[in-house]
């Protein structure tokens, strides 16, 4: 049988959350405290609920990139992951080495950015929240769902239909994770920790 790996990024393969990581590097602390304060009301209901999470993240992306080209924002991404390599958790990438060492099919399904997730991890497939551009021009908004809770399972789906011909092998380490989690033939929850 088939094997697919799946791997959440933030969290489960690195120490840290690349958005604040990219969004800190880019603007430095005081534009990045000062986004956050503006973005705070939609930043809060997000976190109890009340208002969506990807909405929420899209108004932060937009804050910080939106009239930016794709080149410049995918030149910034490289940049970001070349000085930032070492948030990477060791554990983790040996287990995707490992996996790719078998054949196996290696995703990461993240609801980061796939621009700068990419460069951290070059010959693996990340499946992410992809963005918007218009005439190479970012518009601030998102070209797909965040990818999220149930929509990390429609991508799998999606990239993946024949969901009785293959093993579900899941890493991932938070509530944005569950559904992938669940749908796994075997899961893992907060791997990597040593």
């Amino acid at each position: 049988m088939r094997k697919v790996y799946a791997f959440d990024f933030d969290g489960t393969l690195t120490r840290s959350d690349s958005l604040a990581g990219i969004l800190r590097y880019h603007a430095g602390w005081m534009r990045f405290v000062a986004g956050l304060l503006l973005l705070s009301p939609w930043i809060a209901l997000s976190m109890v609920g009340l208002y969506d999470n990807g909405r929420a993240k899209e108004r932060l992306f937009a804050h910080f990139f939106r009239g930016m080209t794709l080149a410049a924002f995918d030149d910034l991404c490289r940049r970001y992951a070349a000085a930032n390599s070492h948030i990477l958790r060791a554990e983790g990438l040996k287990t995707i080495r490992k996996a790719q060492d078998e054949k196996a099919q290696v995703l990461v399904v993240t609801a980061s950015i796939e621009n700068w997730v990419q460069p951290f991890l070059p010959g693996v497939q990340v499946v992410g929240t992809q963005i918007e551009t218009n005439d190479g021009v970012l518009t601030g908004r998102f070209a797909t769902p965040n990818c999220h809770g149930k929509e990390k399972v429609q991508r799998l789906l999606a990239l993946c239909p024949d969901r009785g011909n293959y093993y579900l092998t899941a890493y991932g380490d938070s509530g944005g994770d569950a559904a992938m989690l669940a749908f796994a033939d075997e899961a893992h929850y907060k791997p990597f920790r040593s």
